[in-house]
């Protein structure tokens, strides 16, 4: 195995060590991100980074206080996760590096007196598999359509349950007509992906797309997708429930259009 070590991510080393394996400070929605992750920061934001001399940087970690969390949760009290991933290289992958990360989120929760670790998972692109979380003692305690689950792992079983925000079809209401994109700075991909989504929108068909840009944890509670800082809403219908590519977005507007 590959000497590898965990980094602290923080202001001073984060040009250092990069933002979701990416350095470059001019990558579209890497200064976005970063600006995002020191407000974050005063909220009690961490992120671990996987860091190798040999390889760079191989993964990372990002969870914070649940009251702070941009998923539409309710998990006061507990550690929440945003993301985790390992293994940008293939000689890195399927080493257990996944799990001291995850292991790393566990100690700061126990030493922060919480009442455990929350993460929201589903299958696909940008998100995280459940199956790291169940072999670690997590277990499902809520769903949210159509396929996202919310996975805790308690300290103390007295400790109370998170769960989903309800009220998802109140809060669908207010897109009712044309094309909505709800995004926000905490995943740096999705400024490249809205740009390409909106200008294809409108060339391709001649739809204008109403961006709306999260700008704090409380507006991403309250997104009507349980994924709180994506989704693309047309005539009030959720046709994409996590980041897409735009190749992805054309492809499901083609399927609407027939």
């Amino acid at each position: 195995m590959k000497e590898i070590e965990i980094i602290d991510t923080n202001n001073d080393n984060i040009l250092k060590y990069g933002i979701c394996g990416y350095k470059n400070i001019k990558r579209a929605g890497f200064p976005e991100k970063i600006e995002w992750m020191k407000k974050r920061f005063a909220e009690g934001l961490k992120i671990k980074t996987l860091y190798s001399a040999e390889g760079g940087t191989q993964g990372m970690i990002e969870y914070i206080s649940g009251e702070y969390c941009w998923r539409p949760v309710e998990a006061t009290g507990y550690t929440f996760i945003h993301c985790i991933f390992s293994g940008f290289k293939r000689t890195f992958k399927n080493k257990g590096y996944g799990s001291r990360l995850l292991d790393e989120c566990l100690k700061d929760a126990k030493k922060e007196k919480t009442y455990g670790v929350a993460v929201v998972t589903r299958k696909g692109s940008f998100m995280v598999d459940s199956r790291i979380f169940l072999k670690h003692g997590f277990e499902v305690v809520d769903t949210a359509s159509p396929d996202f689950a919310l996975l805790v792992k308690k300290f103390n079983k007295a400790s109370p349950v998170p769960k989903f925000k309800s009220n998802w079809g109140e809060r669908l209401e207010k897109y009712n007509n044309g094309l909505t994109i709800i995004r926000a700075d905490q995943c740096p991909y999705s400024v490249k992906n809205v740009n390409e989504i909106s200008k294809t929108a409108k060339e391709e068909f001649g739809v204008k797309p109403n961006v709306i840009s999260l700008n704090n944890c409380k507006e991403a509670q309250n997104s009507p997708c349980a994924f709180g800082t994506f989704c693309i809403i047309l005539n009030g219908k959720i046709v994409a429930w996590h980041p897409i590519s735009n190749g992805r977005f054309r492809n499901i507007m083609n399927k609407i259009k027939k």
